[in-house]
């Protein structure tokens, strides 16, 4: 076992070094290597001081909760009043319809209410410090048609605590990935059934914790996966003719897109699509369904593809001799994967990765000459 998994490490280094000094695209991929160490960097950097920020917040509250429950100090009917305001929105879904007035620790609400909205504000009022009693004087409806003032607003939910929320907290998240890492580890000593089940959990505190995206985002809404698009005009300074010619031919497009390690005619309008890295490759077919000379080009990946896309692209001449690319893309990520949570997690831009490329072609049709890196990309934007 000891020894495959030293063979696989030995070819997992040899493939990354290959990919890194290739001859024709390596200092390319060094320099975007470099690039987006240097970004994680400044991630790193900046999400620590909101942890830290936001860690000394939660202290200073918790210290704060504790120096009020402990105090002997009265509380003013005025401060007793903006307490329970201020807590009222979060469960009663027409507020502004609620009257809140205290004297000596007695609060008194008045208005129109939801009768299901009822004991949330009730509960809430009593369990708050300085209430000595409550005097309900609420008038209940079963419908937001029964009374004006119920008109419009939105349901609420009670608060969730901590690790029942959607959206963590830094502090949250650092705790996660702490507590996530050392079930990891535990797993890992631990081996068997047991051991494979504590690192699992472990392993999914990391990724929530990381992405702070929940677990059933990341996995997909009930097996559902969501379409993106990206739409993109460029101006590229070449006449059209030029430009269409280098477009029509896909075989083209592995020499300036990142991701891209090759594209191959595999029959007529059929094309072999292959992406990825040094150690992970991804393969599927895609057809053109629309082409007009010099007008436009569109293409959709074949039944069975990985990653389904369409698009097109469309070219006009501008009164320079330039030309305008017009480009749109759709893509859906594998069924059940979430694609921001990807992108959270790994550092993935589709967005971005597409100026690039875009720039990089734009560049090499103007000059002819093949770019080290992309343009500027104020002259793209999308439409």
């Amino acid at each position: 076992m000891k020894r495959l998994v030293t063979i696989a490490g030995a070819v997992g280094v040899g493939a990354g070094l290959m990919y890194l000094l290739d001859p024709d695209r390596g200092k390319r991929r060094r320099a975007l290597l470099l690039n987006k160490a240097e970004h994680v960097s400044r991630v790193a950097v900046d999400a620590a001081g909101k942890t830290k920020r936001d860690v000394e917040n939660h202290v200073h509250g918790l210290l704060a909760e504790l120096d009020s429950f402990f105090s002997t100090e009265k509380i003013t009917d005025e401060v007793l009043e903006a307490r329970v305001r201020s807590k009222m929105g979060r469960i009663v879904s027409h507020p502004h319809a609620v009257r809140v007035t205290a004297h000596d620790g007695i609060v008194t609400l008045r208005g129109p209410i939801l009768s299901d909205e009822v004991h949330k504000l009730l509960a809430l009022t009593a369990g708050m410090s300085g209430v000595k009693n409550i005097d309900n004087r609420l008038e209940l409806h079963e419908f937001r048609g029964d009374a004006s003032a119920l008109q419009g607003g939105r349901r609420r939910h009670t608060a969730r605590f901590g690790p029942l929320k959607m959206n963590w907290s830094p502090t949250m998240r650092l705790a996660a990935t702490a507590t996530g890492g050392a079930l990891l580890l535990c797993g890992a000593k631990r081996r068997g059934a047991i051991g494979a089940g504590v690192g699992l959990m472990g392993g999914a505190l990391i990724t929530r914790g990381v992405t702070n995206v929940s677990m059933r985002k990341f996995a997909g809404d009930h097996g559902k996966t969501k379409e993106f698009s990206i739409a993109r005009v460029i101006t590229i300074k070449a006449p059209l003719a030029e430009v269409f010619a280098f477009w029509s031919q896909p075989e083209n497009f592995a020499e300036f897109m990142t991701h891209v390690q090759a594209v191959k005619k595999i029959g007529e309008g059929l094309y072999r699509w292959t992406i990825g890295g040094p150690a992970l490759s991804i393969e599927w077919d895609a057809q053109l369904t629309d082409f007009e000379f010099n007008r436009l080009c569109g293409w959709r990946s074949l039944p069975g593809a990985l990653i389904r896309h369409h698009g097109v692209t469309r070219f006009q001449a501008n009164a320079d001799g330039s030309t305008r690319l017009d480009l749109k893309l759709s893509y859906a990520p594998p069924a059940g994967t979430n694609a921001l949570a990807i992108k959270e997690l790994f550092g993935l831009d589709p967005k971005r990765e597409m100026d690039d490329d875009l720039m990089r072609i734009k560049s090499f049709i103007e000059t002819g000459v093949h770019p080290h890196d992309a343009a500027s990309r104020s002259q793209i934007h999308a439409a």
